[in-house]
């Protein structure tokens, strides 16, 4: 374990030596130094931070949920880059944004802790200008999402679908040939995920207390068994991976547990490709 005490931490991005990460239901993205267990508060997003990353020219990304903006933080101030609103049909959530800077945004589709009905959802494609234009529907709660080394293909965690879906991404960014890359069994929801050097992609399972490593075509090739929900995960350079757990999700009990962690196990392949 390497942090605790924190209401819900989501969206982890590995950048600099450092694990950046959202304290959903803190209000806050903290940066995080695993190696001395600095830590910085980098922001503060009162509609709740989600997805994180970063434009080229290094101005962050931060998904803000509530209110369905994709925001932009340059290091003093936090304005809106993108309203998603148009296509988002509850909250956001997690989000990927590739090397020249266009987002790949998802949304939970309804009101999960409210009892809403499940609705498919739009993933939104936010190009660098703050343009937004849907990317692909008819997604079962599009949620953690990551971009191949070579930039042809996006991988997109279906939570409510138990599934991995891939897409090819033309020149444009636009999403095509959508296919199931792998198909998820024993009750696994796949809610952050990350891609390794070898290709294979590590799946967090919030309803099942583990992390997955999941070859294409479904293989399971490792797991590791958590105390707690895993809500989201990360590699590092070296191998290290970093997962966020809670026992607990839904806003208000989050904020007054606080029982959220950041966790790292040594798994020997390091991170590849987007996030």
């Amino acid at each position: 374990m390497v942090l605790d005490g924190l209401a819900f931490p989501e969206g982890p991005r590995w950048r600099d030596g450092r694990l950046w990460f959202s304290d959903m239901h803190a209000h806050e993205v903290v940066a995080l130094d695993p190696a001395t267990g600095a830590r910085e508060t980098i922001v503060e997003v009162p509609r709740c931070p989600s997805g994180l990353g970063w434009l080229p020219d290094g101005t962050l990304l931060v998904v803000s949920m509530e209110d369905r903006t994709l925001m932009r933080y340059d290091g003093t101030s936090l304005s809106p880059h993108a309203d998603l609103s148009p296509w988002a049909t509850f909250h956001c959530n997690d989000m990927v944004v590739d090397p020249v800077g266009r987002a790949y945004v998802g949304n939970f589709g309804w009101d999960l802790h409210g009892g809403g009905a499940p609705t498919p959802a739009t993933m939104v494609r936010v190009d660098p200008d703050g343009t937004a234009t849907p990317a692909a529907s008819d997604l079962m709660f599009p949620n953690g999402t990551v971009i191949t080394p070579d930039g042809s293909t996006l991988v997109v965690g279906e939570s409510f679908g138990a599934r991995l879906t891939a897409f090819d991404i033309a020149e444009d960014g636009s999403l095509s040939n959508r296919r199931v890359w792998a198909q998820l069994e024993g009750g696994t929801v796949p809610d952050g995920i990350c891609l390794d050097a070898e290709g294979a992609i590590w799946v967090a399972g919030p309803t099942t207390n583990e992390v997955v490593r999941v070859r294409e075509g479904g293989e399971v090739l490792h797991r590791i068994p958590l105390d707690r929900g895993a809500f989201a995960c990360m590699l590092d350079d070296a191998g290290t991976l970093y997962i966020c757990t809670a026992h607990e999700s839904a806003p208000d009990a989050a904020a007054a547990q606080r029982s959220g962690r950041i966790e790292r196990v040594e798994v020997g392949v390091a991170r590849a490709g987007c996030p």
